[in-house]
């Protein structure tokens, strides 16, 4: 239930047009017949010209991203993919693969399929164990559909190795070099992953689904065989380092409703047999084999989605066996984690509101932190797009950001811990917000932490109007970071507001206690957090405390239709992706298995757990302006739910304006649609804030 970061770019066009966008599905408003008047009063908000607004959209478009950094296994090589932006400043839809000599000092050269210079969506890098290869995908030959290449690293054409039909990702050499394994998803019509849109159903409805199986290419023959059973998703694996086997996580049946129930099993890849080893308590991630072969580590945790991980670090006998925890009394969260040649463990962690690089040795338990982000940057890499260390350890590659540097591409080395550029696509580009502020603040006996942001051009003398952000989740975490084209709190602080961010219980980054702290509590020990937190920002910043707002996504969303019937503390609502009802929602998600850790039964076997937490059981408390948005085709928070909630604003004369997105899941993809989600959530503010 968490949104996770795309990239967009900005077009040049006013606000007019994006509050009045042709291709929203639905637009509904509510009682009040002065709701689009007071909208467009706010296209010229208070104390804040048009170009400031400009200024803010363009900057939230502007920057380049990354998806992915890749060390070669010697640290003597990096390659990295980022978007292209056309000349207008829109991000194209394409990616690019650049390989950097670190050695040598000469400039990054481009490498991918197709003729020179031509444009497609390449990403997926995966250096040979020598170094002297990488692997990619490109839809080079057929727009929309990848295919696996391989290329020399010091230059030359790039070789189509595959010809399929369906999804690929993740290729992954063999120690040997002689195979590359590579996840496939035979006769997809759409990505992996319950974020994207669903396609739609009609007709009689069945239980029908994609397996995403592991797959060989022999590169001596090209031959490409499946070799995971085909009733079974797989979703992340790993290499023996002898080559003989494979570590995967893998569940029976849909893919994307059964992550949360995967299991850890060893796959001969000569038989095809898997063995289980571990059906763990709560969600796996990131198993990786020990040098020798002998062991497995993993995070285990309470999470929400699959690629944002944290959680405790486990290992394991690679045949099988209890599994031990390595970090029970850790105050952080483990986010990504692999072997050194030394038997040591590598891993980023969430510490509080940052991020951190740590080495673990299991032998005695023993961590040493070589790396926090409470520096100048913070890690991107904790949010999908893992860290990459060359073979000895010494030398670690990632995407760093945070809300006062755009995000490029950084090395980590023996010599220096401090994070050193390697690209510099966005060193031009300033924030159009004010300074970021970590606070802390105590109750009900925990610490909790949050980001505050403040205004642009902040002056002391005034007071502002503060607007409280709530992170998706709810496993998550707010961290300092440069916004995309998703973000809108940090839109609001670029346009003369007081951002919060807290991270209350629940959230990532004081260990695993912490984050269950809210498991059967949704609404009830993490509002009151998020309220503390409110009047610690009052305390500590001249905020006004009778223009106050709350908005959210996904969990954010819930948190905030929570919100608004529990309190007339705030002045306007935006609720995106939000969850009025979970008991009618357990019936129309597609992910209902992510519910039974958090409620701990169905709501067939516990409807009241569920009921105690749905904010339409108390509707009729809601005095709060209230904007709704949601994707037609999400599959993870159903358009239905937003529905409710508007329908019971509506009848009860409460104001509210509901958008529907057409062909947009959990995880918004035209960028028309994120221009509009963020232009229409400033003006919401503006008008009833300012």
């Amino acid at each position: 239930m968490i949104l996770r970061a795309r990239h967009a770019a900005l077009l040049a066009i006013p606000l007019s047009f994006l509050l009045s966008s042709a291709s929203l599905a639905q637009e509904t408003t509510g009682t009040k017949r002065d709701v689009q008047k007071r909208l467009k009063a706010a296209q010229k908000p208070q104390g804040a010209a048009p170009a400031d607004l400009d200024n803010v959209l363009r900057t939230l478009f502007a920057a380049h991203n990354f998806e992915q950094a890749a060390i070669s296994p010697d640290g003597n090589s990096i390659a990295w993919v980022e978007d292209v932006h056309s000349k207008n400043g829109v991000v194209s839809g394409s990616t690019v693969i650049y390989v950097k000599n670190l050695k040598s000092g000469a400039p990054p050269r481009r490498i991918g399929a197709g003729v020179a210079d031509s444009l497609h969506a390449e990403n997926d890098v995966s250096w040979s164990p020598d170094g002297q290869k990488i692997a990619f995908l490109s839809d080079a030959a057929k727009k929309g559909q990848q295919q696996l290449y391989v290329t020399n690293a010091a230059g030359g054409s790039a070789k189509m190795l595959t010809s399929v039909k369906g999804f690929l990702s993740t290729p992954g050499w063999s120690p040997d070099g002689k195979t590359i394994a590579i996840l496939f998803t035979e006769n997809a019509t759409r990505a992996s992953g319950p974020l994207v849109a669903e396609t739609p159903e009609t007709g009689e409805i069945k239980d029908s689904f994609f397996e995403q199986r592991l797959a060989l290419l022999d590169l001596a023959t090209g031959k490409l065989s499946q070799i995971t059973p085909a009733d079974t998703y797989i979703y992340e694996y790993q290499w023996s380092p002898d080559g003989k086997r494979f570590i995967v996580s893998s569940a029976l049946g849909n893919g994307d409703n059964n992550w949360w129930i995967a299991e850890l099993s060893t796959l001969d890849p000569a038989t095809g047999l898997m063995k289980s080893i571990y059906k763990p308590k709560l969600e796996i991630a990131n198993p990786v084999w020990s040098p020798d072969g002998k062991q497995i580590a993993f995070i285990e945790g309470l999470m929400s989605d699959e690629g944002l991980t944290g959680g405790d670090i486990h290992i394991i006998s690679s045949d099988g066996g209890d599994a031990k925890n390595l970090t029970k009394d850790m105050k952080a969260s483990a986010a990504w984690l692999d072997w050194l040649s030394d038997k040591i463990i590598l891993f980023s962690e969430f510490t509080g509101g940052n991020s951190a690089i740590a080495a673990l040795d299991p032998s005695n338990g023993k961590i040493e932190q070589r790396w926090s982000g409470e520096g100048a940057f913070s890690s991107a890499g904790v949010f999908g797009f893992p860290f990459s260390a060359a073979k000895d350890g010494q030398t670690i590659a990632g995407i760093y950001r945070s809300y006062s540097h755009a995000p490029e591409v950084a090395l980590i080395t023996g010599e220096s811990p401090t994070p050193t550029p390697v690209t510099t696509r966005n060193a031009t580009l300033k924030p159009a917000w004010g300074e970021a502020k970590s606070i802390t603040w105590k109750n009900d006996g925990y610490e909790v932490q949050g980001w505050l942001l403040y205004p642009r051009d902040f002056d002391p003398n005034r007071k502002y109007p503060l607007v409280v952000y709530v992170h998706g989740g709810p496993s998550h975490i707010s961290l300092s970071h440069w916004p995309g084209s998703h973000d809108f709190s940090s839109g609001l602080a670029g346009m003369g507001y007081f951002v919060l961010s807290p991270n209350p219980r629940g959230s990532f980054g004081q260990g695993e206690a912490f984050a269950r702290a809210n498991v059967k509590d949704f609404g009830y020990g993490d509002f009151k957090d998020i309220m503390a937190g409110v009047d610690e920002a009052i305390r500590v910043a001249p905020i006004d405390s009778d223009r106050l707002g709350i908005a959210g996504w996904s969990y954010g969303g819930f948190m905030t239709m929570w919100a608004v019937t529990q309190t007339n503390r705030f002045k306007a609502a935006m609720a995106g992706a939000g969850l009025a009802n979970w008991q009618s929602y357990y019936g129309e998600n597609l992910i209902d298995q992510w519910m039974i850790p958090f409620f701990g039964k169905s709501v067939y076997d516990d409807p009241e757990i569920y009921a105690k937490s749905s904010p339409i059981n108390f509707i009729k408390k809601v005095k709060t302006p209230t904007l709704i948005l949601v994707g037609d085709s999400d599959g993870e928070v159903p358009a239905p739910q937003s529905y409710e909630f508007w329908h019971a604003l509506k009848t009860l004369g409460v104001e509210t304006q509901f958008v529907v997105y057409e062909h947009e899941g959990h995880l918004f993809a035209n960028p028309k649609h994120q221009r509009d989600v963020i232009a229409r959530t400033l003006a919401w503010f503006d008008a009833h804030l300012k």
